[in-house]
């Protein structure tokens, strides 16, 4: 009898169930388009909890019977297994291959389009394309399969059963998945144990007990309902005194009460009073000890073939369960028919138990040696099978320590191929399983640098720890030392702990003999300590880094990454533009990232082709910048890196758009960049670059409600993060209390900011333009001080050279003449908007053309006046400065010129 038949036997009626029952067919209902099908279908989630053996089973089935009645759905359904858990996406794999399977592989590809190679070795349907695969991309491919789906086919309903026991990376998708529910024709249902949710995913833990979220529980049957199920199988005759003792001996438990009435009718009891005293021996024998006393008696062989079965949990084969038991497969066929007349194994080609309670007392009853020498032979079976390490690597994190380096290699093989599906937690679990071994002692350094490198992307702190203890052994060969310390900085970075991140290259670099090695070692160095906000000895190691790249050719990459860095530098300094750019230049190799720095190569990192595109950003350089930002985009999707690499990416680009002035396309990509990164929870370093850019470009629309709005949502304000922020983040902030009119919160942020800047020899006035802001903050107060200021950011906009940040700097000075004397303005700002008509930067030409005009127009030259301010007019339209447009519009329809 198959499971399914079982379910469906008369006793098993879904007694006094109908309210959940009411909830499912209510949603199902919704899913396809209400009553009459005429509705726009609406999908959702729907959770069911409750104990073991309650009916949570039972009652996703009949949803599943509910879908098939009404027609036109596609149920997918999955289950997790206590034995399964350590086995990465075998929920995803279970839930979303049987819609995979009947097609080709052309149709496989044309449906999941870009994500097959990223999602594709998660689902089991193609070989990994790389050594490392991002998780949140995975989760993205996957969004994506379903949505297709859902969209060309039926509308689906997923189920997923016992998911306390699903495995980390599913429950991660199935719970990042659910935000997409209400946009789909998707219907979502979820059984599980209140009791037993998995420690390894808090945000499932988090989705089913928050307040968005009403689980429907699912509690014992009363006497009344375990009456009927008696009656419903053993005849109406049978007594309530019979009936009372079967409700207090399984506590109105359905799936006991279950098996108690049909060992009772094995048994022949009548089910009259006389009978009752003989059903307390009878339900202890369905849980528990009693089970296993109850399977002992069925025989040795019987037990050590139910002992195998529960050791493999799921996809039981006959032939591989009677190995376990040391018999062969046709004693193995004698000993399944007896689990199956005893209601603890059903299936034919596949068994399986018939309750997870049972699969759960039998494993438990499993002799701790006899479980690890049959978890042994089935990571042995698997591997012998051609299934690979990774799907022996279950069975043998369950093989007792002994030492044995085959069983590393075998780990260490299965934590690659985990890494490559994106799989780190099951990497992770790997290498610390092949620690515990442990290792020969040679290659003890190398598995704590892979346990390192798995966490990179996920948990910095975890990196940190285990990066350190590889460097402290002496068995880490020369050529990974300095690739760890390389890593072990990123990692620290990552962590914020920029400090910390310089200190050990500085250290290790000191170490390791003259050649690309330790050069590699210097740039991280540099790179760590530059774009620390308030690093010590920031001249000291500028001018180091100058004298060193003034040697520099850029014949290699260590050469071209010290190159990149010294031109960064100089552009925050603001040094000569012509300087600036000749040696971002010189970091290229033809104009393009060279091989072996790419946007996603580990070598390097993402970080030194970063400081190269922000450089040509604030150097005018933009059609440049867009390149490389763009490009990083491409890599990044192509290779499934959909993290905080892709939230960057998508920021810088828009800091490319805010210079060029196209301010609705960089809002539109800062707020996606912002949306990425805020899957990676709160306060992540990148948050800051995307809302202080954001903030920047709100103002420059004229939409301070909205900028504001930013600032509260992140939090934006001191303490500032340890690294850098582009721009400068007090800057920004003190420019945003300006326009709420909360002068001297300005000016106390923007002195501040001055100060800081100033120490450290950071003079870049479209960076970080404090001295501007500060100017226009105290003009009225303190004029003289007012015109100092905008002279030293006039001198420092002309020693760095580029049109915009020259121009920009004229104009601010010709704002501070005043009303009475407008025509000290009018030379300045024709002056600046010749330098602006230069430049890329199309916003700040607006800006300089509606002052013009403004000031024209004081001076009475009324017919210039008006041209400039309708080109000022039509470009900020055009950039989307509706705040510039309207202050034109609005001295236009002073003059009558509108």
């Amino acid at each position: 009898m198959t499971r399914q038949e079982h379910e469906r036997r008369p006793y098993t009626a879904l007694f006094e169930r109908e309210q959940e029952v009411a909830v499912a067919e209510r949603a199902v209902e919704a899913l396809c388009g209400g009553a009459d099908g005429s509705g726009r279908p609406s999908g959702g989630l729907l959770l069911f909890n409750g104990d073991a053996g309650v009916g949570k089973t039972a009652l996703l089935g009949e949803m599943r019977r509910l879908a098939a009645e009404r027609g036109g759905c596609t149920v997918l359904a999955a289950r997790g297994g206590e034995q399964a858990q350590s086995v990465p996406f075998h929920v995803v794999r279970q839930l979303l291959q049987p819609a995979l399977a009947p097609m080709e592989e052309r149709q496989r590809r044309d449906i999941l389009g870009a994500w097959y190679d990223i999602a594709g070795p998660a689902l089991g349907i193609a070989p990994p394309v790389g050594p490392q695969a991002d998780p949140q991309g995975v989760r993205d491919g996957l969004d994506w399969l379903v949505t297709r789906l859902a969209c060309t086919k039926e509308r689906l309903v997923l189920i997923v059963d016992d998911a306390h026991w699903a495995d980390a990376a599913s429950l991660a998708w199935l719970t990042s998945f659910t935000v997409r529910l209400t946009e789909l024709p998707v219907l979502l249902a979820v059984a599980y144990r209140p009791d037993e949710l998995p420690k390894h995913s808090p945000a499932f833990a988090d989705l089913v007990n928050g307040r968005g979220n009403r689980p429907v529980t699912l509690h014992p049957l009363t006497p009344g309902a375990v009456a009927e199920l008696v009656r419903t199988a053993m005849g109406r005759e049978a007594d309530d005194p019979f009936c009372r003792e079967v409700w207090a001996v399984t506590g109105g438990n359905p799936y006991e009460a279950v098996e108690l009435v049909a060992k009772a009718r094995d048994r022949s009891l009548r089910p009259m009073e006389e009978s009752a005293a003989l059903l307390r021996e009878l339900g202890a024998a369905a849980r528990g000890s009693g089970l296993v006393a109850r399977l002992e008696r069925l025989g040795n062989a019987t037990t050590r073939f139910a002992w195998g079965a529960s050791v493999l949990g799921t996809e039981i084969q006959v032939r591989v369960a009677a190995m376990l038991a040391g018999m062969s497969p046709a004693e193995g066929a004698v000993c399944a028919d007896r689990l199956r007349e005893a209601r603890i194994l059903t299936g034919a080609t596949e068994l399986e138990f018939v309750h997870p309670l049972i699969a759960t007392a039998v494993y438990r009853a499993i002799p701790p040696a006899a479980r690890t020498a049959m978890h042994g032979l089935a990571a042995w079976a698997v591997t012998n099978a051609g299934h690979g390490p990774a799907a022996a690597s279950r069975h043998l994190l369950e093989v007792h320590p002994d030492g044995d380096p085959d069983l590393v290699r075998q780990l260490r093989e299965a934590a690659r191929e985990h890494l490559a599906v994106g799989a780190p937690e099951a990497a992770q679990r790997c290498l610390e399983r092949a620690l515990a071994e442990p290792p020969p002692e040679e290659d003890r350094a190398e598995v704590l640098f892979e346990l390192g490198c798995s966490a990179l992307l996920t948990s910095p702190p975890t990196t940190i720890n285990h990066l350190r203890s590889a460097l402290a052994l002496s068995g880490l060969p020369k050529n990974l030392r300095v690739d760890a310390t390389y890593r072990l900085s990123q990692a620290y970075a990552h962590n914020s702990q920029l400090a910390e991140a310089a200190e050990v290259v500085a250290e290790h670099a000191g170490r390791t003999p003259d050649g690309p090695g330790r050069m590699r070692l210097q740039a991280a160095h540099f790179l760590w300590k530059g774009i620390q906000l308030e690093e010590e000895g920031a001249h000291a190691r500028s001018q180091e880094i100058a004298d060193l790249a003034a040697r520099l050719s850029g014949r290699d990459n260590a050469e071209r990454a010290l190159l990149a860095l010294r031109a960064f530098d100089a552009m925050i300094q603001g040094e000569d533009v012509l300087q600036v750019v000749e040696l971002a230049d010189r970091a290229l190799v033809d104009g393009r990232l060279a091989d072996g720095m790419g946007w996603t190569n580990t070598e390097w990192g993402f970080e030194l082709p970063s400081i190269i595109g922000i450089t040509y950003a604030f150097c005018d350089r933009l059609d440049k910048a867009e390149e490389l930002f763009e490009e990083a985009i491409r890599e990044f999707e192509i290779s499934g890196w959909r993290g905080g690499h892709l939230a960057f990416a998508h920021e810088f680009l828009g800091l490319v758009h805010r210079r060029r002035g196209d301010l609705r396309k960089a809002e539109s990509l800062l707020r996606e960049g912002l949306r990425l990164a805020d899957r990676l929870g709160p306060g992540v370093p990148i948050q800051w670059d995307g809302s202080c850019l954001l903030i920047d470009t709100l103002l420059a629309k004229g939409d301070i409600a909205g900028a504001q709005a930013v600032a509260e949502k992140y939090s934006f304000g001191p303490p500032y993060p340890p690294a850098m922020v582009m721009p400068d983040a007090a800057c920004v902030l003190g420019r945003l209390l300006l326009a709420l009119g909360r002068t001297k919160e300005a000016v106390t942020e923007l002195e501040a900011a001055g100060r800081r800047l100033d120490e450290r020899g950071r003079h870049n006035v479209l960076w970080a333009p404090w001295s501007l802001d500060l100017a226009t903050a105290v003009a009225a107060e303190e004029p003289e001080r007012a015109r100092e200021l905008a002279d030293r950011s006039l001198k420092y906009a002309n020693r760095f050279g580029t049109e915009t940040a020259i121009g920009e700097a004229l104009r601010r000075v010709a704002s501070l003449a005043g009303p009475d004397a407008p025509e000290e303005a009018v030379p300045r700002l024709e002056q600046a908007v010749r330098h602006l008509e230069e430049s890329p930067c199309r916003y700040e030409r607006a800006c300089g053309l509606v002052d013009l005009g403004k000031a024209l127009l004081r001076v009475g030259r009324g017919e210039e006046a008006a041209e400039r301010l309708r080109e000022g007019l039509r470009i900020a339209e055009e950039c989307g400065a509706e705040g510039v447009a309207g202050a034109a519009r609005a001295e236009l329809a002073g003059v009558g010129a509108g």
